[in-house]
C-alpha cells in the first residue's frame, strides 16, 4: 500500500512559517504592518521563530542579509506595504549585491484596492524589481510549491533577495495542500568541464609564478576545505576580497594580503605569470578596468555575463568538485615562489596601507588596539574565537580591512557589493543573535552611524553582546578626502561634533567617549568583559586618510 502524503488545512501565513522553519530560520526582521504582517508573526512564533522588531526597514534587510551569509540558509524580513517597501529597497539593493538569499514579505493591496485606491499605493513589484530575483502574491492553488520555488531561487547561484507580496486577505485565506518538505535539486547545471580542466592543467605545468584570488564564492565549508587543500599542495601566494577575508587565515604563511580590484594588490600580481580565481564575483571590485595581462583560470559557480576581464579558461559549477579534479590530476605542484618573497609581499602591503597619525589617535590605532584587546580578553576567559566584526562602507574600513586578522570566513561582515553606509550595526546585531556566545564587534563612521541610530535601541532591547566603535571625525570623510583631492573647498561634507555615547547611555546601553588610548583601552576592557551591548566613540584624527586612500586604490 502506497503511503499517501498529509493532507491538512492551514492558512497562507502557516505556510509561508513552516517553509521558513524548514529552512532552519529562527529569526524574522521587520517593521510590521497590520494586513499580513500579524498573521504571519502569530504563525512563526507558534513554530519558534523569534520576531525582531527593528527600527528601519532597511536595518532589518540588513539583518536578515547577514542572518543569510552566517547560517548559509535564507534570512527573512517584513514591512508593510507603501513607504515600509520604499524604506527596505537599500536593504533589498544590498542583499542583492553581496549575494545574500533573503525573502522579503511585504504587506500589498487586493485587487479591488488597486481598482480606487491611491494611498500609500504604487507599483511595489515594480520598484524592487531591479534587485530581487522573483516575485509572489501566494494567490494560486499552489502555494506550498509556489513558496519553495522562491526560495529555491533565492538560494540559486549568484543568490539574492526574493519578494512575497502578500495581502492581510491571502495571509487568513485557508488552503488545503500536501504539506511537502522543501526539496531543492543541486543549483549547478551540469556542465561538462573536460576540455576546461585539460586547459586549466595545461596552464597551470607551464606556469612558473601562479597567484590564486580568492572571493566570497570560496566560502561555504566545502568550498573553503578545497581551497585550503588548493592552496596548502600548490605553494602559492594567495590574495582575498574583503568578503573572502578568513578563508585562508591572515597568519597562513602563503597569505599576501587583499585584492580589491586597486593598486595595493598590483606589486604581488604584476611578478605572476598565471592568476587563478577562486569563486571570485566581480562585483566585488572596486570602479577600476583590469590592468593585468597575463592568463587566467576563472573558478567559479556561474559564469558571470558582465565581467571586467576575459578568462583564458572558465571552470563554471561546483567549485569543490572543480578544485578537487584539480588536485586529483596535477601530481606535481610547483613553482618559483618562495615563502621569505610571499612574506615580502605581504608586509609591503601593510606597510602601504599604515594609517597612524601623528598626534591623538589614528584609524589603525583604533582597529589594533581593539585587536589586542580582544586577544587579551580571549586568553584569560579561555575563549575559542575572537569577535565576529562587521565594518560599515567609509574610509574608516580600510584600516579595519587591513589590520584586523581573520582566521575563518565570516569572522567579517562587509558590505562590498553595494557598499553601503549604515550596515555595520545591523548586521552586528544579527550575526550577536545568531551567535549569543561570541561578541561582535562593529566598526562604523559618524557618518554610517547617524543613518541607522535608532537600531542602538534594538542592540539594548534585545541584549545583544556587541561593541559599536565610533570613528568619529565630524565628517563624510571618504567623500572629503575626495573633494579635497580635487581641488575644492571644503563644502558640505562636515556637521558639529556628536556624542555618541550620551546617545547610546540615553538608550539605556553603555556609552563611551575617548580621546586618547589610554582611554580607548580602558573603554574597551570594560565593555569586552561586560558582555552587553556598548558604544565607544572615538574622537580621532583622519590625518591619514588621504595617503591611505592612494595606496590602496591609485
Amino acid at each position: 500500500m502506497i503511503e499517501q502524503p498529509t493532507i491538512e488545512s492551514k492558512t497562507v501565513a502557516e505556510m509561508l512559517a513552516q517553509a521558513f522553519y524548514d529552512n532552519n530560520v529562527t529569526h524574522i526582521y521587520g517593521v510590521p504592518g497590520g494586513g499580513s504582517s500579524l498573521p504571519l508573526i502569530e504563525a512563526a512564533a507558534q513554530l519558534g521563530i523569534k520576531f525582531i522588531l527593528t527600527r528601519t526597514e532597511c536595518g532589518a534587510m540588513i539583518m536578515a542579509s547577514a542572518t543569510a551569509e552566517l547560517t548559509g540558509s535564507i534570512g527573512v524580513a517584513l514591512t508593510t506595504k507603501g513607504p515600509g517597501v520604499a524604506s527596505a529597497a537599500n536593504g533589498v539593493a544590498c542583499a542583492s549585491l553581496d549575494r545574500a538569499p533573503v525573502v522579503l514579505v511585504t504587506d500589498g493591496f487586493t485587487e479591488q484596492q488597486s481598482s480606487f485606491i491611491t494611498h500609500q499605493f504604487f507599483d511595489q513589484k515594480a520598484l524592487l524589481a531591479p534587485v530581487t530575483k522573483g516575485h509572489s502574491k501566494l494567490e494560486g492553488n499552489q502555494v506550498m510549491s509556489e513558496i519553495n520555488r522562491l526560495i529555491s531561487l533565492a538560494m540559486t547561484a549568484p543568490c539574492g533577495p526574493v519578494h512575497i507580496e502578500l495581502t492581510g486577505a491571502t495571509a487568513k485565506k485557508e488552503m488545503i495542500e500536501p504539506q511537502t518538505q522543501v526539496i531543492r535539486s543541486d543549483y549547478h547545471s551540469v556542465i561538462d568541464n573536460l576540455d576546461a580542466l585539460s586547459n586549466a592543467y595545461e596552464l597551470i605545468i607551464k606556469a612558473s609564478r601562479p597567484l590564486i584570488v580568492v572571493g566570497l564564492e570560496a566560502r561555504s565549508s566545502e568550498n573553503t576545505e578545497m581551497t585550503r587543500q588548493l592552496i596548502d599542495r600548490s605553494g602559492y601566494p594567495v590574495l582575498t576580497t574583503y568578503k573572502a577575508k578568513g578563508v585562508i587565515s591572515d597568519h597562513h604563511l602563503q597569505y599576501a594580503g587583499i585584492f580589491t580590484g586597486g593598486i595595493a594588490e598590483s606589486v604581488c600580481i604584476s611578478q605572476a605569470d598565471l592568476i587563478i580565481l577562486i569563486g571570485v564575483d566581480p562585483v566585488e571590485f572596486v570602479l577600476q578596468k583590469w590592468r593585468y595581462e597575463v592568463p587566467i583560470i576563472d573558478i567559479s559557480v556561474v559564469e558571470y555575463p558582465v565581467h571586467y576581464m576575459k578568462p583564458d579558461v572558465g571552470l563554471y559549477g561546483p567549485i569543490s568538485i572543480n578544485l578537487s579534479a584539480l588536485l586529483d590530476n596535477i601530481s606535481v605542484w610547483s613553482s618559483d615562489w618562495k615563502l621569505h618573497a610571499i612574506e615580502r609581499l605581504r608586509h609591503d602591503m601593510h606597510d602601504a596601507l599604515q594609517c597612524k597619525a601623528d598626534q591623538g589617535i589614528g584609524p589603525q590605532d583604533i582597529v589594533e588596539v581593539a585587536l589586542e584587546s580582544a586577544l587579551a580578553t580571549q586568553a584569560v576567559n579561555q575563549q575559542k574565537k575572537l569577535p565576529l566584526i562587521t565594518v560599515d562602507a567609509g574610509a574608516h574600513m580600510f584600516s579595519v580591512m587591513a589590520f584586523w586578522s581573520c582566521d575563518q570566513p565570516f569572522d567579517a561582515l562587509i558590505s562590498n557589493g553595494l557598499a553601503t553606509m549604515a550596515y555595520a550595526l545591523p548586521a552586528a546585531i544579527a550575526a550577536a543573535l545568531k551567535a549569543p556566545d561570541r561578541m561582535a564587534v562593529a566598526f562604523t563612521g559618524d557618518g554610517g552611524l547617524l543613518m541607522c541610530l535608532g537600531e542602538l535601541s534594538t542592540a539594548v532591547e534585545q541584549a545583544v553582546p556587541i561593541i559599536v566603535i565610533v570613528f568619529n571625525d565630524q565628517s563624510l570623510s571618504l567623500i572629503d578626502i575626495k573633494q579635497q583631492a580635487s581641488g575644492l573647498p571644503s563644502r558640505g561634507m562636515r556637521w558639529e561634533t556628536p556624542n555618541f555615547s550620551q546617545v547610546m547611555e540615553g538608550l539605556g546601553g553603555q556609552g563611551y567617549q575617548v580621546k586618547n588610548l589610554q582611554q580607548y583601552r580602558k573603554a574597551l576592557d570594560e565593555a569586552l568583559e561586560a558582555g552587553k551591548p556598548a558604544l565607544i566613540d572615538v574622537l580621532f584624527n583622519p590625518e591619514g586618510y588621504g595617503p591611505q586612500l592612494k595606496a590602496l586604490r591609485g
